[in-house]
């Protein structure tokens, strides 16, 4: 008889840390590229005055339901990865932690919608609601909570780069929240959405790429 060979623990461990890792890797790239996709081809969205929140909300609004959901699972699971990855030293736990939060703020977003405003969908009255719903509520944290927690996650990480003498690293954990802040407020200054949703892919996609860079240190 043949006996089927078992794979050796430490390996199926490395394999189960590598597939986390992967999911936090697809994280960014997933809701960023579903994100861009809906906001140019959603029947009556306009990306200058409509937050992509509103994307929750239509007919077709359980694209971007699912996008929140699954986007923040994935990252969700990316932490767990980094927190088995990453050892000891500086950002071993807040790291993850804070990665951690970014997933739970994603499926937050998801969970609770927010309502309709500024014309969408179409035969929504123009301007904010007069009064908001208890779900939009609890949904306008999703955003700030996502955003703050990469914000500290930045120079959580630009501390074990330092560490590592890792130089163009550590400089993009300091360019990022830079670029992050700078676009968030040309966006209230322009009145144009199109720059907040430029800063926060830029944060979620740096996310993703320090994920990729552990599951590529872990091979």
């Amino acid at each position: 008889m043949t006996t089927a060979t078992a794979a050796p623990p430490a390996a199926s461990a490395t394999a189960t840390v590598r597939g986390l890792l992967a999911c936090g890797v697809a994280a960014g790239p997933l809701f960023v590229g579903l994100t861009l996709v809906q906001a140019a081809t959603r029947e009556g969205f306009d990306p200058v005055v409509h937050p992509l929140s509103l994307l929750s909300l239509s007919d077709l609004g359980w694209i971007q339901i699912a996008n929140f959901i699954v986007s923040g699972l994935l990252a969700l699971a990316g932490a767990v990865g980094l927190r088995r990855s990453l050892g000891g030293g500086p950002a071993a736990t807040w790291g993850p932690r804070l990665f951690g939060l970014y997933g739970i703020a994603l499926v937050w977003g998801g969970v609770f919608v927010a309502d309709p405003a500024f014309g969408y969908p179409a035969g929504t009255p123009d301007g904010a609601p007069a009064e908001q719903s208890w779900h939009s509520i609890l949904h306008a944290f999703a955003a700030p909570g996502a955003g703050l927690t990469l914000l500290v996650a930045c120079f959580v990480f630009a501390r074990r780069f330092r560490s590592e003498r890792r130089t163009a690293w550590r400089a993009v954990c300091y360019i990022v929240p830079a670029l992050y802040l700078a676009l968030t407020a040309v966006t209230f200054a322009a009145a144009d959405y199109r720059w907040m949703l430029t800063g926060g892919a830029l944060i979620w996609l740096w996310a993703s790429a320090v994920t990729l860079q552990q599951l590529r240190a872990s091979r």
